[in-house]
């Protein structure tokens, strides 16, 4: 079973022939390199690209996953399909430019998915280092606090889960760094999930991670209380008993991560 797709801009711009084979023979600068997964940057026609390709992960690495209790990711399906459901619900991510899927053998499917880079963008974890000698202005931090909840809630609504929600995955175009009203783009999709429902220990593990990377980012209790409040629709003194537990565990689980790396407990919390 053979899945393929390439936008007319890249196909054209790719060499004639086996053209699955083409995309996963491509060569660029190489970010991450796993057993069986190739993340690179390449540039044709003067534009360039990201690709993620995918060899097979082998029986081993399956198992492994089994045998720890998770899912194992087989091919960049997930990354794909995950990029069609924000676009889908209004949330900035990468552009899809071309994705691909080979093989029955869940250790052997060979995959890919190209998407257009993201340029002149940073990411928040490095905003926020910034924000170290050089504050942003409040006006600016709530258009931050305001975007990152608005995913956030929207992403959990539709049922997606991210798995890997820290600053470091938010990028922000340069352009908008004093902006009022800003536009967020959310990358790094390989494990991402989708159901009908977001699960609730999914929605904890997803906004404890969000709230652990943030820690030093200068945000003072009210910025973390109006999040609480633009995620949930109401004030956390407003919050019934199950949704005051949500964000009591999200501040028990942040906290020793947090602590793990710094030696420390975080300044600034909700319920402290």
């Amino acid at each position: 079973m053979t899945e393929f797709f390439l936008r007319p801009d890249l196909r054209d711009a790719l060499a004639p022939g086996n053209r699955f084979d083409d995309v996963l023979a491509l060569q660029g600068q190489v970010f991450r390199e796993l057993d069986g997964r190739r993340t690179l940057r390449f540039v044709r026609a003067g534009k360039s690209y990201f690709a993620k390709l995918h060899f097979g992960i082998g029986w081993l690495e399956i198992f492994k996953n089994l045998l720890s209790g998770r899912l194992p990711i087989t091919s960049a399906r997930n990354e794909w399909l995950a990029i069609r459901h924000l676009e889908q619900h209004d949330i900035g991510t990468m552009t899809l430019a071309g994705y691909g899927e080979r093989g029955r053998n869940p250790a052997r499917i060979e995959s890919f998915v190209l998407t257009d880079e993201l340029t002149d963008t940073i990411s928040l974890e490095d905003l926020a280092l910034e924000w170290l000698t050089t504050p942003p202005t409040p006006h600016f931090r709530r258009a931050i606090i305001h975007e990152l909840a608005r995913i956030a809630r929207t992403m959990h609504q539709s049922g997606m889960n991210h798995r890997d929600f820290y600053l470091c995955h938010f990028l922000l175009a340069n352009s908008q760094r004093h902006a009022h009203r800003l536009r967020l783009h959310l990358i790094d999709l390989h494990r991402a999930q989708i159901r009908a429902q977001t699960p609730y220990r999914w929605q904890l593990k997803d906004l404890a991670g969000l709230y652990f990377s943030a820690m030093d980012a200068g945000f003072s209790r009210r910025n973390l209380l109006r999040f609480v409040r633009l995620y949930s629709g109401k004030p956390l003194r407003q919050l019934d008993a199950s949704e005051q537990r949500l964000w009591r565990q999200v501040e028990g689980m942040a906290i020793p991560l947090y602590q793990k790396l710094h030696g420390r407990a975080p300044s600034t919390l909700f319920y402290r």
